[in-house]
């Protein structure tokens, strides 16, 4: 019986994946095997050793102490893509209000209430207030081509805008998924200097944060137009707001509320509303159901933000031992592993390792029972993390 942990209120589509017969879970449960999250703040929370993996339903893990995990080689997971469409969609409605201010006119309207018969001469009196640049024809630029950057990007294909797009670090599949009429910027500079909208899907890196700020919108065209729905400190508000106060920037909309923020009537702030549609929220809980399972029951791991991708083909042997190892990414570690299990007069049915820069992760399949005394040597070996069995 497996146990996990719910920090948040989890979609109970994505819940209903675990069998009820091998599953316990529940936010109030001891000893748990695994965590499931999506916004709660773990990095001071105590987590006991039973703890093997933490998976977030959800593409942000600033909330969750990875490095600190690592290192007790917990695994933490994320759910790349499976709210790509809802954040594309609120970027889409971001990206229309910023050009027509729709909530202006909406709150000015409101104002008349009470005016009775005249209401309709006065709103169309007062429409030439409101008027805003249709975004056919204007350029916009997307900082980040993952999942949500490409499908933005494709869809501003769609509404008749010119797209630049920027991504050092492109996926090939990431690319293959990319419109063709989307043209790729070889600088953030050259992003900066084209673009009518700027929209930022990038991660909260010690590189990134603060990448809108002074020095790059002083590189952007006057009345420039930005849209940030990925990390609020990817933005400098202090270097955003005086750029507003001067004209250089018409309007930035955020998902990411703050109180200098909210006393600009130019920024139009969000409650972090990217991912919060039944569709998303069911999506990643189902994915990160199955990431929880699959490693659990298998060791596989997949969409991890700390360790690679592993996966062994084939069940585990008939009585047989399924060793998950984490380790140094070291040389010799494998063949000690084998001498230990040698030692043991334990037969290796098949094996896999595969690094991510300093950790690795082995996956072991044995024919036969690892007893405590092979798994203390394996534990004592020096490099080795955590070893887990999985006995069929």
């Amino acid at each position: 019986m497996y146990k996990i942990q719910t920090l948040n209120k989890i979609s109970a589509v994505g819940l209903e994946n675990f069998p009820r017969d091998d599953y316990e879970v529940a936010s109030d449960i001891n000893n748990a095997d695994a965590i499931l999250v999506r916004s709660a703040e773990m990095h001071d929370m105590a987590l006991p050793e039973s703890v093997k993996a933490v998976a977030r339903a959800g593409a942000g893990v600033n909330n969750i102490p990875i490095p600190e995990l690592t290192e007790k080689g917990v695994v933490v997971f994320n759910t790349p893509g499976a709210n790509a469409n809802a954040v594309k969609e609120l970027v889409i409605l971001a990206l229309l209000l910023s050009s027509r201010p729709a909530i202006a006119a909406n709150k000015w309207v409101a104002g008349l209430a009470g005016k009775g018969d005249e209401i309709p001469a006065l709103a169309e009196k007062g429409k030439s207030q409101f008027v805003g640049p249709e975004v056919k024809g204007k350029t916009l630029g997307v900082i980040g081509l993952g999942a949500i950057g490409a499908m933005v990007a494709n869809t501003a294909i769609e509404l008749g805008m010119n797209v630049i797009g920027y991504d050092p670090f492109i996926s090939v599949a990431a690319a293959w998924r990319l419109n063709q009429k989307v043209q790729h910027a070889e600088t953030l500079d050259s992003v900066f200097a084209k673009s009518d909208y700027i929209t930022v899907h990038v991660p909260q890196t010690n590189d990134t944060k603060g990448m809108i700020n002074a020095s790059s919108i002083k590189n952007m065209k006057d009345g420039v137009r930005i849209i940030n729905l990925a990390r609020g400190g990817l933005v400098n508000n202090a270097d955003i707001l005086a750029a507003i106060e001067s004209g250089k920037v018409s309007c930035l909309i955020t998902d990411f509320a703050d109180e200098d923020l909210l006393k600009c009537d130019k920024v139009i702030c969000f409650p972090h509303l990217g991912a919060s549609t039944p569709e998303a929220e069911d999506n990643c809980a189902v994915m990160a159901v199955k990431e929880l399972r699959d490693f659990l029951e298998t060791g596989a791991i997949a969409n991890s933000v700390n360790y690679p991708k592993t996966a062994l083909d084939g069940a585990i042997p008939a009585q047989g031992t399924r060793l998950c190892i984490s380790h140094k990414n070291v040389p010799n570690m494998i063949a000690q592993f084998t001498t230990v299990l040698g030692n043991a007069k334990l037969n290796i049915a098949g094996m896999v390792d595969q690094n991510r820069a300093d950790l690795a992760y082995a996956l072991i399949d044995v024919d036969g029972k690892v007893d405590a005394d092979a798994l203390a040597t394996l534990s004592a070996i020096d490099g080795v993390i955590k070893v887990r069995p999985i006995y069929n």
